[in-house]
Order: structure tokens, then sequence, then C-alpha cells
């Protein structure tokens, strides 16, 4: 009858990670940053522990289990720090691309009989900007990719209905697969020349990760529950029931209505905004309003979390806003933990400690990577 709660702030790092040289993300430092440029105040996360975490600050003592976790598996995208939450460790990182091959091109044209425009490295919004009206014009798919492993289809909502987009990416996924290409990604939008605007009806096609932690509580009778988009990272794969969000505050609202509801298992909420609003967009003052507005939520949360209760916040790579580029940032993330003694954590040397962790609470075997933060401390849980 036990019951978990995993809540990830896509891309809130707390600091590079030891090979970030490696991906040039030297000084990249997301939450540090933030607060550095706007002072703002987070007293819920403070009180369980993210002061000592990122070391400033310190007020009291927490009354949450707290440390840092280095990223193991190659990559800085959300699927590969989801995957390795759950301890799926990426060997090798998916594949980014500049421009796509023309075999891989032509073959989802073909299957889907349609046209492309575009084929290059972008931001969402630039390449609305310089390619919406022609796509309007000519019914042309616009195709691109970002810094990330990802096949990006843009198309406005009134010239292909929705569920014909989904359609194609379904099959852009298919053949993705022969390429490492991490996710295939739907992008509608709106509006007219000068004034585009991407719509809530993003969805995300993952590749299907080898077994994960989420199969090995699933097929114990655990229920498993999604918000926001960890169903599209998993590509579904051990996961009972998915609720979709289109926002932080949708997702924010989902999970305390299902928290609330008191039915043991899992529940797995990816919190996007940070990432996609603010954190590609370099808008730190976006960035830290979400911060915020998260913490202002968190607070309403922890007065329904009993002492039988294991909350977990975390994150999956960082995106500091303050540094150059627009790309995600190698970094270590918080963790954060209610539900056993308060205290340091240390730095854990994987993200998968947190599927471990999973594992020992629901009394699972899991797929043998990271270690459990539980420890000694089982039966000797805190509350806030």
């Amino acid at each position: 009858m036990r019951r978990a709660l995993v809540i990830v702030l896509d891309s809130v790092g707390v600091g590079a990670a030891l090979d970030a040289a490696d991906y040039g993300d030297v000084g990249a430092s997301t939450l540090p940053h933030i607060l550095d440029r706007t002072g703002i105040e987070l007293p819920n996360l403070w009180r369980l522990g993210m002061g000592q975490v990122i070391g400033t600050r310190l007020v009291g003592r927490p009354v949450g289990a707290y440390g840092r976790m280095r990223p193991w598996a190659r990559g800085k995208d959300s699927t590969t720090g989801h995957w390795e939450l759950m301890g799926c460790v990426l060997e090798e990182p998916f594949a980014v691309f500049e421009r796509f091959p023309e075999e891989l091109v032509r073959a989802i044209e073909q299957e889907c009989g349609v046209e492309f425009i575009g084929n290059k490295a972008a931001s969402g919004t630039g390449i609305i900007d310089e390619l919406g009206a022609e796509h309007v014009a000519t019914g042309r798919l616009i195709l691109y990719t970002s810094a990330d492993s990802v096949l990006q289809i843009a198309a406005h909502e009134g010239v292909v209905p929705v569920e014909e987009l989904y359609e194609v990416c379904r099959v852009a996924r298919r053949h993705a697969d022969a390429y490492r290409i991490g996710r295939v990604i739907a992008r509608p939008f709106v509006g007219a020349e000068g004034a585009w605007q991407r719509t809530g009806n993003r969805h995300d096609y993952s590749m299907e990760p080898t077994r994960t932690v989420l199969d090995c509580l699933l097929e114990a009778g655990v229920a498993t529950r999604s918000v926001g988009k960890v169903f599209d990272l998993f590509a579904g794969r051990g996961l009972f029931e998915s609720h979709p969000t289109a926002s932080n505050r949708e997702g924010m609202e989902c999970t305390l209505d299902l928290w609330r509801r008191g039915e043991p298992g899992l529940v797995f909420t990816n919190l996007v905004d940070f990432d996609t609003v603010y954190g590609h967009r370099r808008d730190v003052e976006g960035y830290a309003r979400a911060l915020v507005e998260f913490d202002e939520w968190l607070g309403t949360l922890l007065p329904h979390c009993s002492r039988e209760d294991l909350v977990i916040i975390t994150a999956d790579h960082g995106n500091d806003p303050t540094f150059r580029g627009t790309d995600h940032t190698r970094e270590e993330v918080p963790v954060l933990m209610l539900g056993v003694e308060a205290g340091a954590l240390g730095v854990r040397e994987t993200f998968a400690d947190v599927g471990a962790t999973l594992c020992e609470w629901f009394g699972v075997e899991g797929v043998g990577v990271g270690r459990s933060m539980l420890g000694w401390s089982v039966g000797r849980r805190h509350a806030a």
C-alpha cells in the first residue's frame, strides 16, 4: 500500500558536472546563477535542503534528505536524463544532426505523402518565423532539429490537422530509430505571419528504452502514473496511466489531484516549462518566476505528505539561462527526499540512485543499476 512521488524539475541543474568540458559547459550552473541574477527566495525548497545542495543561504536544519547526483549516461537531453533516473544508462549518446540525411527525409515523405521544408538546425520559434508563411501557402511541413537529438516537425493546425501531424511523426519515429534519434516531436502552431504561436498540442515520440525500473514496478503490481511528458519519454513503457499536460501549472494541479487521492503506487511528474519556455530562450526572469511558482505550489503539497510517503524532487539535466547558446548544459542535479531520515545524502554517482530507491521502497527487484538512498534510515521516516 505504499506510495511515492517523483517530481522532475526539467533542466534545474545545480552546477557543472565533472565532465562538463566534454560538452563545452564548464561554468554552467542553472539554479545558482538564476539566484545570483534575481535574488528570488524559495523557502519550501530550502526547507527540504536545497540551500545545502548549492551551499548558499543556509537557514536552519532541513527537514528532508538532500544531495547532488552526477550524470553517468552520455548525453544531456531529457530522454537520457529520465532514462538514467529509472536505471537505463546510455553508454552511447543519441545522434545529433545539423541536417538530416536525404534518405531519411525521403523515406518519411514517401510513406506519408508529404513534403518538407527547412531540414536544418534552428530554434523552434525562429524557424516558424522564417518558414511559417511558406508552409501555410504550400502545405509543406517544417522539418528542423536543434543541439539535442530531436527530429521536429512543425505545422499550422489550420493547414495540417493535429492528428495528421501526429501520424507523420509516428511514421518518422519508426524511420528515425535506425539513426539513433532520441525523439521525434510534433510542434503544432497557430496564428498568422508575424504572430505565430506554438500550441499546447506538442507530442514527443521517443525511442523505446531497454528495461527500466518502471517495468519492474508495473510487473510487480505497482501502479505507475505519469504526469506531463514522462509517458512520451519512455514511449509508454512501464506506465499504467498517463496524464499529459501543457504547462507547469497543469502539471502541478494534476500532480496534487492524483496525490490527494491517496492511491498506492508511483506518481512520476515532469515539469517542462523550466526548460522549454525559459531555459532554451535564455529568459532568466521567466525561469525565476517559474521557480517561485513551483515553490509556492510545493507549500500546498507538503501538508498532504505523510510519514508513510516517499517524495523525491530532482532534475534531468541543466539549461543555464545565463550561459552561452540555447542548448542544455551538462550539470549535476539536486535530489531532495521526504519519507526518510533528514540529512546529507552526499554526491551520488548516478541519477539511477532514484530508481534503485524506488525499488527498495516498494520491495521490488530492480535492474541492478544505482544504489538506494534509503540506507539505514528505513523505518525512521521524517514528514514535513
